[in-house]
């Protein structure tokens, strides 16, 4: 269990469901949506004990990794790179067999990106790496929608950009709060090669982008007033405590009055706010 990041899949299948009321307009096939979920888990649990795996080196250095399975010997290597790969193969199959194709090969496809381009290429390499490696976190918003229709739209491209857009300036703060654990590994995260100024400029920059992204769905005609309500308000919220931390960072406020991690818990509530909105949005249209 703790080998598939539980607390994490908790995310992605938030992203995952509501999306599927969006799609079907009303309630979808419940045991569609429990077979999605099944798949969904097994999948993102397969792509996370493999990152598990490569990463075994650094997580050990890393106060915030140190007790990990493969860290402590809790699970061999190989028994960790097994079972991921078993899940790999076991949720496709489920996806394919019991959803649809294009929905298989969407979630093998954000497994492969999370674990090759973001894990093996990209994290230990650039500053980008949580910009671009968090397209695998969009993924289940495209999943969630093809679940439904077997197929993609607008509403599903505009969602994915949502959490696109949101996932630096969720990631950020706590990269900012850890930020030492980084720098021992070598891991380059933004926090570890610039200033607290520089990340919560771009922390701003990506929450607008992000807030203005949540309000495309209205004007485009796939949500009603309740949606656009919700987003207004969680989204003004999340750009209030964005300027906050800059003018914090600004101040040059260092430690535990910097309270960088304000932003990152809100963060968390905030996309779950507005997915629970898209799913309730289409019984109030």
């Amino acid at each position: 269990m703790a080998l598939t990041k539980p607390r994490i899949i908790e995310l992605l299948l938030i992203t995952t469901v509501p999306v599927m009321f969006l799609a079907e307009q009303g309630v979808p096939d419940l045991w569609l949506v429990l077979a999605t979920c099944i798949g969904g888990y097994l999948s993102a649990g397969g792509a996370n004990a493999l990152n598990m795996y490569i990463d075994r080196d650094i997580d050990a250095l890393m106060d915030r990794t140190a007790q990990r399975p493969l860290v402590t010997g809790m699970v061999s290597p190989r028994e960790g790179l097994v079972f991921g790969i078993t899940l790999a193969v076991v949720s496709t199959l489920w996806f394919g067999l019991l959803v649809n194709w294009l929905s298989a090969w969407l979630s093998l496809g954000a497994l492969l990106f999370y674990v090759v381009v973001y894990t093996m290429i990209l994290k230990r390499r650039t500053a980008q790496n949580i910009v671009w490696g968090g397209i695998a976190g969009c993924m289940p918003v495209l999943i969630g929608w093809s679940s439904v229709t077997n197929s993609l739209s607008y509403a599903a491209v505009i969602l994915f950009l949502v959490i696109f857009f949101w996932t630096p300036p969720h990631y950020w703060p706590l990269s900012m709060k850890v930020k030492e654990d980084y720098a021992r590994v070598g891991v380059p995260m933004l926090p570890v090669i610039a200033s607290n100024k520089v990340v919560a400029r771009q922390i701003v920059l990506y929450s607008w982008v992000m807030v203005g992204a949540s309000l495309l769905l209205q004007p485009l005609g796939y949500t009603g007033w309740f949606y656009t309500v919700v987003a207004l308000v969680t989204g003004g919220w999340w750009l209030w405590e964005a300027h906050a931390l800059q003018a914090r960072a600004q101040a040059e406020v260092t430690g535990a009055k910097l309270k960088e991690m304000r932003l990152f818990h809100w963060s968390i509530t905030y996309v779950s706010l507005l997915f629970v909105a898209v799913a309730v949005d289409p019984f109030l249209r």
